[in-house]
């Protein structure tokens, strides 16, 4: 620390006589930064000696070009001055225009607080989460958001794909979620609310003015490059990902929507209301809901085409096959899908069948009734329908049947062993078994059986015993309801008395 009678001397020394602080700093024999933090301290500024630049000689030309071309970017004039003869870097010039301040700083926009009445506005928008890995390959993950621009409150519901049915189906799991529906709903210029625009002339999706006439609310796009007229919906975009996305773990989509609809409930709906930071959002959603449009019935938001099916019982739909009944193969079909069921209506509207919607890719969604009875029927496929199952679950099996094949062995019979350890093992055992019998130089059935049996032993589990039953309705429908086995020492009591 130095005294005020020293601090006094450097500042008389640097303003009056001009005195550079290395030369002060050696006259009164203290250092150099300790006379610049005392002329900053008194409100002093350090001047530095200008040093040449190889820009100086471009700065008029720098200049004009961004007086002429405001948004122009800087390696853009890096490229013009480096051919008339710069040979500094890119970086260099950056910094330097910087510093000089040549390009002309942008007027800041001032905007008006935007205040809506209860129930009177909506906002929608879609935010793109990146691509996540699915079975098969990957899928495009996409959350769909709609803020209640009063109250703020939010529901989001995330998709794997964002086509018009998704889109539609977020909105009427939207207003399910709110009770009710806002009489206007701000869009970002979306494919999916607006086809064309060519100024204020807006062409909509047909389906999306289907929607909006069912529910009796009123669709707006915002202006071109407008963003902040639906900033809520930005906000919320953002405190979705903070809050929500970037600390969670998932396994599944039906998970993830679980636990985001929670998260809404939970976290969002309890959060500061803006407008008044003594009430919650959830406080001002109370207002707010007995306000909304009612719902009458749901929009039919199905994603709806037809599929042509050739000599085998399979649907292609969206990069998988689901099955279908065989006594309907040859013909056309209409699909259903929403992003959780798969319909299959033949012509006159009538269900025919229905599966989950898988989100794998290049997957066999089967029911089991519809492709026993076409095996059945053919004896021939009954070996191909069990190598495809059995390569489907122990992959390495493949090459244990193209081993066996190799040796002119018989593939029926192996096909059906190793069918059943699958059913007896497992198909965690049966690949390893498969891999060990493979590396030994033995790719038979029987080897396979012998490891099986001998990793058996070595956990001292119990064989499987296999139930056969006979094909009889009856007896395959049958419940058996177990006892307490105290009951039979009852009985072996009440006989010796």
């Amino acid at each position: 620390m130095i005294g005020p009678e020293v601090v006094a001397e450097i500042m008389r020394l640097y303003v009056v006589e001009r005195w550079r602080p290395g030369t002060i700093a050696r006259h009164l024999g203290i250092h150099r930064d300790t006379v610049k933090n005392a002329i900053r301290r008194d409100g002093g500024k350090i001047e530095r000696a200008a040093r040449a630049s190889k820009l100086d000689r471009f700065e008029g030309f720098i200049r004009d070009t961004f007086e002429q071309y405001p948004k122009v970017p800087a390696s853009v004039v890096w490229r013009m001055i480096t051919a008339r003869g710069y040979s500094g870097s890119e970086s260099h010039f950056r910094k330097w225009v910087r510093q000089r301040e040549l390009r002309p700083r942008r007027k800041g926009e001032a905007f008006l607080e935007l205040r809506t009445l209860p129930a009177e506005q909506g906002q929608v928008d879609w935010a793109s989460f990146g691509t996540v890995p699915v079975k098969g390959g990957e899928r495009r993950l996409s959350a769909f958001l709609m803020v209640l621009s009063y109250s703020r409150r939010i529901f989001v519901r995330y998709f794997f794909e964002q086509k018009m049915g998704a889109f539609l189906e977020g909105h009427a799991a939207a207003f399910a979620h709110f009770g009710g529906v806002p009489r206007t709903i701000l869009y970002d210029n979306l494919k999916s609310a607006v086809l064309e625009r060519i100024g204020d002339a807006i062409r909509f999706h047909p389906k999306m003015l289907e929607m909006a006439a069912w529910y009796r609310f009123v669709p707006r796009p915002v202006a071109v490059a407008r963003g902040n007229e639906k900033g809520r919906v930005e906000r919320a975009i953002s405190y979705l990902r903070s809050s929500f996305f970037m600390s969670w773990r998932w396994t599944s989509l039906p998970q993830l929507n679980q636990d985001v609809l929670a998260w809404c409930t939970e976290v969002a709906d309890q959060r500061q209301w803006p407008q008044h930071r003594s009430r919650s959002v959830m406080d001002a959603f109370a207002e707010e809901r007995d306000q909304l449009i009612p719902i009458v019935d749901p929009f039919a938001f199905a994603q709806r085409t037809t599929v042509s099916i050739g000599k085998t019982p399979y649907a292609r739909f969206d990069c998988n096959r689901y099955t279908v009944p065989p006594d309907h193969v040859r013909r056309d079909l209409t699909i259903e899908a929403t992003s959780e069921k798969i319909r299959v209506l033949d012509g006159t509207e009538k269900e025919i069948t229905e599966h989950e919607r898988c989100w794998d890719k290049g997957q066999d969604v089967e029911v089991p009734d519809h492709i026993e009875g076409l095996v059945k029927a053919k004896k021939q496929a009954r070996m191909h329908r069990n190598q495809l199952r059995l390569i489907r679950a122990v992959p390495h099996a493949e090459k244990l049947l193209c081993e066996l094949a190799s040796r002119r062995s018989a593939m029926a019979l192996p096909v059906d062993e190793l069918t059943r350890l699958l059913d007896e093992f497992g198909a965690h055992e049966l690949q390893i078994a498969v891999d060990e019998a493979l590396e030994s130089g033995s790719p038979h059935p029987g080897s396979v059986r012998l490891i099986l049996d001998r990793r058996r032993r070595a956990r001292q589990a119990r064989p499987p015993v296999a139930v056969l039953l006979p094909d009889d309705e009856r007896i395959r429908d049958l419940v058996v309801t177990p006892h307490d086995l105290a009951e039979y020492d009852t009985v072996s009591s009440r006989r010796k008395k």
